[in-house]
């Protein structure tokens, strides 16, 4: 088969369409043909080594890497332990995250966790389930239901996703990306006012998307201009995460996706709640969000597409930067 691989960390350079085994699944797994491939930040930071991470909590990784965890695709063969899917189902996953990394999904074939799998919908190509694994896994997870009991690896607290209804005040910086724009749908669907924080030209997306009030970061700083919102999900995260603690009324919650340095003794003070997820793979969830794409009540933005031998071109696509929606693989 046809696969992506690399040999070394770097650019975009670095990625490889080469010939590969298919590989063979194990207990509780399945073969999956793939059609499409979500393009995920994870890939990148495994492709750049994770320079940025401190050389102790450093994941590692052996080369050659197959990098890629987000598939939609035809089930071709099922190990003999494994019930509820069968040769010719067409399914979804975000796989093995965060256990590994990256699962190989770059690639014609690719091995998956049966409980990492949802049966995908008729209704949705694969381009779109392809888009929605980790993106509305992780909006998933932050807003409406953790689902599971592992902490963030950057603090000890738990997460615990506000309830959000009508008098709920939700603010998204990053809104336009693949997490942002579906979590502004999410808040949306649970009733919340949001303002979307983005650059001007996603405005217009953005309020198609449900968003009462936009913020263009390039004209004016969304902490300056923002007092007493309920929750912000910072979808950028990272060190500048902490700027927008202002924006909060006492009680409020910041959720940053990418975790940066925070002072609990001033979140105290504040009276505010910091927290952060690790998404994880999870088939039951993911079968939730279909329903709701399924049904009009949330839609996955496409960005771009590229066929897989042109994986290095995505990559680029990602460096520039401003995407809206999802950038995804085609396979078959």
């Amino acid at each position: 088969m046809k696969a992506i691989q690399l040999h070394e960390f770097g650019g975009p350079e670095v990625l490889r369409h080469e010939e590969v085994p298919v590989p063979e699944p194990g207990p509780g797994e399945v073969l999956v043909r793939v059609h499409a491939v979500g393009v995920n930040p994870p890939d990148r930071y495994a492709r750049e080594g994770m320079p940025d991470i401190p050389p102790e909590i450093r994941p590692q990784f052996h080369l050659p890497l197959i990098p890629g965890t987000d598939v939609s695709g035809v089930v071709e063969a099922v190990a003999a332990d494994v019930n509820g899917f069968a040769v010719g189902d067409e399914v979804i996953g975000l796989l093995r995250f965060p256990t590994v990394l990256q699962s190989s999904a770059y690639a014609e074939y690719v091995t998956a966790p049966a409980s990492d799998l949802a049966r995908k919908l008729a209704g949705i190509d694969h381009v779109h389930a392809a888009a929605l694994a980790m993106s509305g896994l992780t909006a998933w997870q932050f807003l409406i239901e953790l689902g599971h009991d592992h902490p963030s690896p950057f603090q000890e607290a738990q997460h615990r996703p506000m309830a959000l209804d009508s008098e709920s005040t939700v603010l998204i910086n990053g809104a336009a990306g693949g997490v942002g724009h579906l979590a502004l749908q999410l808040a949306k669907w649970k009733g919340a006012r949001v303002i979307a924080v983005a650059s001007g030209a996603h405005e217009t997306f953005l309020r198609e998307l449900g968003a009462d009030e936009f913020i263009d970061y390039t004209k004016e700083r969304p902490e300056e201009v923002v007092r007493d919102v309920d929750l912000v999900l910072d979808a950028v995260g990272g060190p500048a995460s902490r700027r927008f603690l202002r924006t909060l009324k006492r009680g409020g919650s910041l959720y940053p996706v990418y975790f940066g340095q925070f002072d609990d003794e001033e979140n105290a003070e504040l009276g505010v709640t910091v927290t952060a997820v690790s998404v994880r793979s999870s088939g039951a969830q993911l079968a939730e969000l279909e329903s709701l794409v399924d049904a009009g009540k949330i839609r996955v933005a496409i960005d771009s597409t590229f066929p897989l031998a042109d994986a290095r071109a995505a990559h680029e696509r990602i460096a520039r930067g401003h995407i809206q929606g999802k950038i995804v693989l085609t396979v078959a």
